[in-house]
């Protein structure tokens, strides 16, 4: 067989040995993000953390993956539910004392306003900004939010801050972005890969909606931004899975959309007020469905409705099911907790509702959420 193909190449010749060509594929060059860089790394700044703990002897050696994380922090669930090591059980309390850590966050306003993660600064005594140029600033902290872990900073001093724009519309599973940010403190870093996924939700909560990242984030990055390739901030850095504490391509952030609602409320107040509906809840299976006599299996059923609370208020009991809230049909109970949180405290909404075998409107009042 080796004599037979030597005389067919040497019959037709090189006129046989042609590249494949593959119809129907545009063939094109990674992109440079060289121009974006430019534009965006100077609103990016290294976050410096002098805090008081108090922690256990035991406390040293936490789970590995998510960076900076204070003690009974919910994300440590996901580390656990990924195979990671648990905290070990708590020894007695010692004395409060300093803890040095460190973060990214980027400047969201000319006047100094600079996002981060609420992890990276819980227990701040003194925080400290470093800018792209070397600049050290001193900051403040306006106001958190654990429940999305995200925290706002302002700079003491006055200036003209160079800043970036939060994206008004999602990425796209697949797009290109960028982190940049302070991993292992070498501030101003700057990485690259794609959206792998969205609506990612790894049990730090019920509104959880991460973006999945593949680009490079390891310990350091918290706070720092995801940008797409205009420049605009798609998402914060908030954690990483990892089984050593590395980057292993799967990284998530918080979505842009979330970043604006919560920094406005904590530029305003300080804080954020989320709507509440005092039900525990669980999801309406095929067989739950079936049970009770719904079509499709969607929408939250009550578990429980929390004595006094908001729902008890408007007549709302254990075994009815919340199909949508002011018309918008709700698919599953995670959607329900996001629709009421959207909800200012007071509002007036209308519920839908399944009891035995009917649907039924229901006026309810939106409580508020206590206080993480």
């Amino acid at each position: 067989m080796a004599g037979l193909a030597d005389n067919f190449l040497n019959t037709h010749g090189a006129a046989n040995a042609q590249p494949i060509q593959l119809s129907g594929l545009q063939q094109t060059q990674l992109p440079s993000f060289a121009d974006v860089v430019d534009r965006v790394k100077p609103a990016v700044v290294s976050v410096r953390v002098k805090a008081k703990v108090v922690a256990s002897a035991d406390e040293q050696g936490g789970p590995a993956g998510i960076e900076g994380l204070p003690p009974g922090h919910p994300l440590e669930r996901f580390l656990r539910r990924f195979g990671e090591e648990g905290m070990g059980p708590r020894g007695p309390q010692q004395q409060p004392r300093a803890q040095l850590s460190q973060g990214s966050g980027f400047f969201v306003s000319q006047d100094g306003y600079v996002v981060t993660n609420n992890h990276v600064v819980a227990n701040a005594a003194e925080v400290q900004l470093v800018t792209d140029s070397g600049k050290t600033l001193s900051a403040k902290v306006i106001g958190t939010d654990p429940r999305t872990d995200l925290a706002l900073l302002k700079v003491n001093e006055s200036g003209n801050y160079p800043f970036v724009q939060l994206a008004s519309g999602k990425p796209r599973t697949g797009e290109w972005v960028l982190a940049v940010g302070n991993p292992f403190g070498l501030g101003g870093t700057v990485t690259a890969g794609i959206v792998s996924a969205q609506g990612r939700d790894i049990g730090s909560g019920p509104y959880d909606d991460f973006l999945q990242i593949d680009a490079a984030v390891n310990r350091g990055n918290s706070g720092g931004p995801t940008f797409n390739q205009k420049g605009e901030v798609v998402g914060v850095n908030t954690a990483i899975y990892s089984p050593s504490g590395g980057n292993v391509g799967i990284a998530f952030a918080i979505p842009a959309a979330t970043v604006q609602s919560v920094v406005e409320q904590l530029k305003e107040h300080g804080s954020v007020a989320r709507g509440f509906i005092g039900v525990q809840i669980q999801p309406v299976t095929a067989e739950v469905a079936d049970a009770i006599g719904l079509k499709d299996a969607k929408g939250a059923l009550i578990a429980e409705a929390q004595a006094n609370g908001p729902a008890a208020k408007a007549g709302l009991k254990r075994g009815d099911t919340i199909l949508a809230v002011n018309g918008e049909k709700i698919a599953d109970a995670r959607e329900l907790s996001r629709k009421i949180a959207t909800f200012a405290p007071g509002a007036k909404t209308n519920l839908t509702i399944w009891r035995d075998g009917k649907e039924r409107e229901v006026s309810f009042e939106v409580g508020r959420q206590p206080a993480a």
